[in-house]
């Protein structure tokens, strides 16, 4: 397997655009310094390679198993994997320091997880959700609860999981059904069924907390009932609560993950309670979405982390395979005994790549930016902090569906440099791409994230988020022009398409009516994808400046490949969302 990432490219866009040693000036991380933050990626870089990628395909081709009596077994070189991430530390890495975290900046914890996600999909689930669960019980939970569950959690004696979808509701959580009851002694029982579980049952860790969205008395309707729990598998004085596992989903891909359906209050584990399972309110009754969504949306921005690494593991595989697979001639050679020359000799394979390397790069930036986003809302107040907060926002939406998109189309690409040997399981790329096909799905799917983008995201408040996005662009454009030369141009073709989203983004909304405003949002989605993703492909190229070599005059080649070949795309789509197309909208379903 090639090197799933690049740490050349991690250390140009976190030292070299973003400037992440910065922030060893803020109170908060004092006490790192770029030494502490090499360390980190290094020893990421080396569990990752060492022990992450030899279990992949393992974890692929003996997925976890059901046993009788409702236990799961996992293949040991995922539990190795696991360890090893446990045994780091690495849990703790972005934790305060009084819940005995390392407090590094998010920016490099995401880099630090982005080589597990690469090296093996499916075993970096697990830390990945107990991590987002310990952040949203750290932020909202109660003292006795963050000593009780947050720690063990911090410390990877724990794993978590997020509750959320049930068999007849996916997205749409106002349908949920599951209940919760006020016990009288502070608990709540709670009953129903929750589907689509990531790592609801595994024996990696000594207890997993789930957390329940469910519907408690008095609530009212919709998503105004819910409210969120904290239900154990194990209680904690050590009994078993009644949470059991019904089955497991058989996924297309990231098989090395459990996906559970489970059962809580059942009966299965009645010992521990006659009439439900015991839970544990968050935060206040019917605050539950509110607060989930501290969970959601670090999870979309860490799937489109998912889906870059998963595309530049691909881009990364291909790149080593057409470097040493010979085949053909060139086109101008007429001696049919000339040697074969490698495919990296091909312009179409060279155009292949390339797309590659834009959007496994692109993607990388994007998340990267998002998270030093996050460090700036966590270490600043007033302005600052409210700047940073509103665009993180606006760019979540984009963060998780443009990689699941354009990342699983570099995974495509990836299988067709490879040609038939792409195609087979001997090859990691197959393997790639069918893990990074469920993240379009994960987290929200292209057309909800659409929605929320056009329907609320850029025009909220007056449309403070648009104007915000399009400030932040404009001041990178006004710098290319300035640069002169290439950046100068591809600022001036920047400006004239944000220029058009902007006056989109009002046309579609020009007759007040959602259902034509919003008919084409996926459309309107992709094509502000590619805008911010045109805009960080210019911030890279200011930040390459002058500099020479290899490593540089990839990031010119992949700049220019993005706003000649990508850029352009968008014009059509933004076509359809300012006429307001009716054709999805006057079709008459009997006609499909």
């Amino acid at each position: 397997m090639a090197t799933p990432m690049s740490r050349r490219d991690l250390d140009f866009l976190l030292y070299e655009w973003l400037d992440v040693e910065a922030l060893t000036s803020r109170e908060r991380f004092a006490e790192h310094s770029r030494e502490t933050f090499d360390a980190v990626l290094s020893l990421s870089a080396d569990i990752a390679t060492k022990v992450y990628a030899p279990g992949y395909k393992i974890g692929d081709q003996q997925e976890p198993s059901m046993n009788a009596d409702g236990s799961v077994t996992l293949p040991p070189e995922t539990a190795a994997a696991v360890h090893e991430y446990r045994k780091a530390g690495l849990f703790a890495a972005s934790f305060d320091e009084e819940l005995g975290g390392m407090q590094l900046p998010t920016t490099v914890t995401q880099a630090s997880n982005v080589w597990f996600q690469a090296a093996n999909a499916g075993a970096s689930s697990y830390s990945f959700l107990t991590i987002g669960n310990a952040n949203l019980l750290a932020a909202y939970g109660s003292p006795e609860q963050i000593d009780t569950w947050v720690r063990p959690l911090v410390e990877g004696r724990c794993f978590g999981t997020m509750c959320l979808s049930e068999p007849q509701a996916g997205s749409s959580l106002a349908d949920i059904t599951t209940k919760a009851v006020p016990a009288g002694d502070g608990t709540y029982r709670v009953t129903g069924t929750k589907m689509w579980i990531s790592a609801g049952e595994h024996d990696l860790a000594e207890n997993i907390v789930h957390l329940v969205l469910a519907k408690a008395p008095g609530g009212g309707p919709g998503v105004r009932g819910i409210s969120l729990f904290i239900v154990p598998k194990f209680l904690p004085d050590g009994t078993r609560n009644d949470v059991a596992l019904v089955g497991l989903n058989h996924k297309m891909g990231q098989r090395a993950t459990t996906n559970t359906l489970l059962n809580f209050g059942d009966g299965t584990h009645s010992p521990a309670t006659e009439s439900g399972a015991v839970g544990y309110l968050v935060g206040e009754e019917h605050r539950g979405l509110s607060y989930m969504f501290h969970m959601m949306n670090e999870a979309r921005i860490g799937v489109g982390m998912l889906a870059t690494a998963l595309g530049y593991a691909g881009y990364q595989a291909s790149l080593e395979y057409a470097r040493v697979r010979t085949q053909g001639r060139p086109v101008t050679t007429k001696d049919p005994s000339a040697k074969p020359i490698p495919i990296i000799d091909h312009p179409d394979v060279r155009r292949m790549l390339l797309a590659q390397k834009a959007y496994a790069e692109g993607g990388l930036a994007l998340g990267l930016y998002c998270s030093r986003l996050v460090d700036e809302a966590d270490t600043t107040t007033g302005p600052d902090h409210d700047r940073a907060a509103l665009l993180l926002d606006v760019l979540t939406p984009i963060a998780k569906s443009w990689p699941s998109q354009w990342c699983l189309a570099a995974n495509d690409l990836a299988i067709q440099v490879h040609g038939g040997y792409g195609y087979t399981r001997e090859f990691d790329v197959e393997q790639l791409y069918r893990d990074n096909r469920l993240n379009p799905i994960h987290e929200g799917t292209h057309g909800i994230h659409g929605l929320d983008l056009l329907g609320r995201k850029m025009i909220m408040n007056d449309g403070a988020g648009l104007r915000l996005l399009a400030e932040t662009i404009t001041a990178t454009v006004v710098a290319g022009g300035q640069a002169g030369g290439a950046a100068a141009d591809y600022a001036a073709s920047l400006q004239a398409i944000l220029d058009r989203l902007i006056e989109t983004t009002t046309a579609a909304w020009s007759d007040g009516d959602p259902t034509t405003a919003l008919a084409n949002a996926t459309a309107y989605l992709e094509a502000t994808g590619h805008v911010v993703v045109a805009w960080l492909w210019l911030a890279q190229l200011l930040a390459v400046g002058e500099h020479t070599g290899n490593f540089y005059d990839g990031k010119r080649a992949a700049t220019q490949y993005f706003y000649r070949y990508e850029l352009p795309k968008v014009g059509p789509m933004l076509d359809l969302v300012s006429a307001r197309d009716r054709t999805t909208l006057d079709l008459n379903p009997d006609w499909l």
